[in-house]
């Protein structure tokens, strides 16, 4: 049977960088379990969206979350990519610490 998730590998970016906005590429690809050239591929998307600020700071990048911004599908377009972000957090709040 084929793994296969809810969520895509863009709301998991998301998820990941609203949690730690300074993680680096090679962590964030990781802690979603892609390559590092699609998590490359998926931010430039994210960014060209209007989902995701980039602001260079020194060596590093450092990105904010439009958390205004609506969702893409229409089944979900009435709803912002915050409501989904403090949906997801607070799952992960909620959760024991031992899972």
């Amino acid at each position: 049977m084929a793994e296969w998730t809810f969520l895509t590998n863009h709301s998991h970016v998301l998820v990941c960088l609203a949690a730690d906005p300074e993680l680096r590429m090679r962590e964030i690809a990781e802690l979603v379990g892609i390559t590092e050239r699609a998590t490359q591929r998926i931010i430039a998307e994210l960014v060209e969206g209007g989902y995701l600020v980039k602001e260079r700071d020194g060596r590093r990048n450092r990105y904010t979350v439009n958390g205004d911004a609506s969702l893409r599908h229409r089944v979900e377009g009435d709803h912002t990519l915050g409501e989904l972000l403090a949906a997801v957090a607070q799952s992960r709040r909620d959760r024991p610490a031992d899972s």
